[in-house]
């Protein structure tokens, strides 16, 4: 081989390891940011579309809320012009987010010119902290159409996120889209402005106000601070519609911050983010009306909104209540096992432990009869003796009150008799034993 012969292979060989670790890099940076919506092109990047770098942790989930329906009074022109900011509250931090944007209810294409992301600049405000906006992007481009029924995810962006942190995830529609996709009793104000003031970091035109997060499904972080995700399913005692608003006082949000103070104190127990997935009103065997169906019973949204959530390691079910309190006759208690124990195969058939919540009590509420009350015994009968769940965490002994343990300690009591207060949540969290969320589902049930 000649000098000349040799320098051309040498160069050759440079140039391959070069393109090689240039596609590596891309990979790492985008993370599995595919989509199901349709990305147009566009030169409009912005300097603030900071691209995430290779990281050594892992994608979980921070944040997340199921699409519950199509929300009311948006049939036709959907959001069309005008700038929605949703406000969430991460479970855990990390050092670079992603986002799922749902159209699930649509009717029509709904079309995203801009959207970006960034860290509140206080609690119940929209103003950001200025030099933590950034501009989001779905396969390197600024505007995505996601098609009626559909979802998309973002690409990754480097951005350091605390835990316990409020943020802000902006999208702006120009056109409109029919009924948007919205998760109603959130617990939390999110906000709207009139025009395309994504990056608006003061946050002074967002004057209009409302209780629903739109469009927004999940945020995910890239952490080194946990090692998976516990996704907890369930009904509005798990939505925590009687908690304070603007608050994160949930039984989850109680959850989450003993977790990580569990885990900063050196304690034995897993590094896990918490995420929410309760819809206020929901069952397990019945769904609402509609195509797709309002509120989804919960053996039908069971793998979209657990199984498909990212890197899940334990499920935690909290349903039947209303099976019972909104079925028209007497509810059967061996259905409603039977629907628990579809969920809980289907989570064993993905490796998933599943831990199981006993049905707390609701007399003095409305709907409340003897007979239904001798339904939640049975089922929870059933639960306490480890013949549906891999684990047992009992609310109804934890709230009950001691005197009569059909209803409500009165403290527990946010005084509709079926849900709990603030302090009744806080008493949830403190029964779940961390020691629980060890481990994987066993071979057999």
């Amino acid at each position: 081989m000649t000098k000349r012969h040799g320098y051309a292979l040498l160069s050759a060989i440079i140039a391959l390891i070069v393109a090689v670790s240039a596609a590596i890099y891309v990979g790492v940076a985008s993370g599995d940011g595919s989509t199901t919506g349709k990305n147009i092109p566009t030169n409009d990047s912005g300097p603030r579309n900071r691209v995430a770098p290779a990281s050594t942790g892992i994608w979980v989930g921070a944040w997340s809320a199921s699409p519950v329906g199509a929300e009311p009074g948006t049939e036709v022109e959907g959001l069309a012009g005008r700038s929605v900011r949703n406000v969430v509250h991460t479970s855990v931090g990390g050092t670079s987010a992603r986002i799922t944007l749902s159209n699930l209810y649509g009717q029509s294409a709904l079309t995203i010119t801009h959207a970006s992301i960034a860290l509140a600049a206080g609690p119940q405000t929209a103003a950001a902290i200025e030099d933590t906006m950034r501009r989001l992007t779905f396969g390197g481009n600024t505007t995505v159409v996601i098609p009626p029924g559909q979802q998309v995810l973002s690409d990754a962006v480097r951005l350091a996120i605390p835990a316990g942190a409020d943020v802000l995830v902006t999208t702006y529609s120009p056109t409109p889209s029919g009924p948007v996709t919205f998760h109603p009793h959130a617990r939390q104000t999110s906000y709207v402005a009139e025009g395309d003031l994504t990056e608006d970091a003061t946050g002074l035109a967002y004057t209009g106000q409302v209780g629903s997060w739109r469009y927004l499904t999940a945020l995910d972080v890239l952490s080194n601070e946990s090692d998976g995700t516990v996704v907890v399913f369930g009904d509005s005692l798990t939505d925590g519609i009687t908690s304070t608003p603007n608050a994160n006082r949930r039984w989850t949000d109680f959850l989450s911050r003993r977790l990580r103070a569990a885990v900063a104190a050196g304690q034995d127990v897993p590094r896990y983010s918490v995420v929410n997935e309760g819809i206020s009103g929901n069952q397990i065997l019945a769904s609402g009306s509609g195509r797709p169906a309002d509120n989804q019973a919960g053996v039908d949204r069971f793998h979209r909104d657990v199984l498909s959530r990212t890197n899940v390691k334990v499920v935690v079910i909290d349903l039947g209540v209303n099976d019972i309190l909104r079925n028209p006759n007497l509810a059967d208690p061996n259905r409603i096992l039977d629907g628990l124990r579809t969920l809980v195969r289907q989570a064993h058939a993905r490796g998933l432990k599943v831990i199981g919540a006993t049905l707390m009590p609701f007399q003095g509420h409305r709907g409340y009869t003897d007979a239904r009350e001798n339904v939640r015994q049975r089922i929870n009968a059933e639960i306490r003796a480890g013949k549906v769940f891999d684990a047992v965490v009992d609310f109804d002994a934890a709230v009950r009150d001691p005197y009569n343990p059909r209803r409500f300690r009165p403290d527990y009591d946010s005084g509709d008799h079926l849900h709990p207060s603030d302090k009744g949540y806080e008493r949830m969290a403190e029964t779940f034993d961390l020691n629980d969320l060890k481990g994987a589902a066993p071979a057999e049930l």
